[in-house]
């Protein structure tokens, strides 16, 4: 099974309480594509860099099973660039910088390599772009899942509307599901989005974990109780990484399925905040993903006797 993730590749400079990075790579590609490729080769990257972007990061992806003949690299322009400081709970933060530098130009390009992926991970731009790569693929994947956010809802809902419909699942946080309902209840705004055209849905609720929804069903996976959270950024795009991943390795996209991903997502973003950018990513192995996720079953597991 292969997968397609489109999104950014990027520089980001993170402040937190724990410190500061001034340029560590980042962008939600680059996540997904480090959480996805412990589970599914090959991840097919569609991206856009400039040339300031670090080779040895892009033979780290390759030395991964990524890729990258989807990844446009603009000769003499920078690659997208952002900087943010979150605040003492490591929920909210401040963007202080934008610079979108190559971004401004992405118009997405499958490759004909790409053609026949399984899986197609649509990562946080805009909806144009989002559905200019559902509209390139000859045949269509099995499970087409897509990311947004509320800045999107705020400047192109008409698009987003469209694409929802061209979607099997949206993925996004609980702030993000009550403005693109006007809900406050995260049952009823769950309703109302796959009333839109996904089939799925997964709520993100940060330190407090995700739900799962389909038409019939509901699941709430927690997420570990972390004594330090280093750095949140890219947690997210983990988390959507390590739950697709998990499918295209199962091939499998039932609920049933979907709640196990779930699970392997959560496990995949509690690594994620423990150092700043990508770097634990880069460190774990096979192993540590597995005692992780049994910690997570732990958590979770429990027996009682009903009268």
């Amino acid at each position: 099974m292969s997968l397609i993730t489109v999104g950014t590749m990027a520089f980001d400079a993170i402040e937190t309480p724990f410190g500061k990075v001034d340029k560590i790579t980042g962008g939600s590609a680059l996540y997904v594509a480090y959480a996805a490729s412990n589970f599914v080769k090959p991840v097919q990257q569609i991206s856009i860099i400039g040339d300031d972007f670090p080779i040895e990061e892009m033979d780290e992806l390759k030395s991964r099973g990524v890729q990258l003949d989807g990844v446009e690299i603009v000769k003499d322009k920078k690659s997208f660039f952002w900087s943010g400081r979150y605040h003492e709970d490591m929920n909210s933060r401040d963007t202080l910088i934008t610079d979108l530098n190559v971004l401004a130009d992405f118009k997405p390009v499958v490759p004909d390599s790409y053609q026949g992926a399984e899986f197609l991970m649509l990562g946080n731009l805009h909806p144009q772009t989002q559905l200019s790569v559902i509209k390139q693929m000859k045949e269509r994947p099995k499970l087409i899942a897509m990311d947004t956010m509320n800045f999107w809802m705020d400047i192109a809902m008409d698009d987003l509307n469209t694409v929802l419909k061209e979607v099997d699942m949206l993925i996004i946080n609980d702030a993000e599901a009550r403005q693109l309902t006007g809900m406050f209840s995260l049952v009823k705004a769950a309703k109302s989005i796959l009333a839109m055209g996904p089939k799925y849905l997964i709520i993100k609720k940060g330190e407090h974990g995700a739900l799962l929804f389909d038409n019939d069903s509901v699941f709430f996976a927690p997420a570990l109780p972390l004594e330090d959270v280093f750095d949140p950024t890219g947690a997210g795009d983990t988390f959507a990484g390590g739950f697709i991943g998990h499918l295209a390795k199962t091939g499998d996209i039932s609920f049933e399925n979907m709640k196990r991903g779930i699970i392997v997502g959560s496990a995949m973003a509690s690594f994620c905040v423990e150092k700043f950018g990508a770097t634990r990513l880069k460190e774990i192995n096979n192993g540590d993903i597995n005692n992780r996720i049994q910690v997570f079953k732990d958590l979770v597991s429990f027996e009682i006797e009903l009268d």
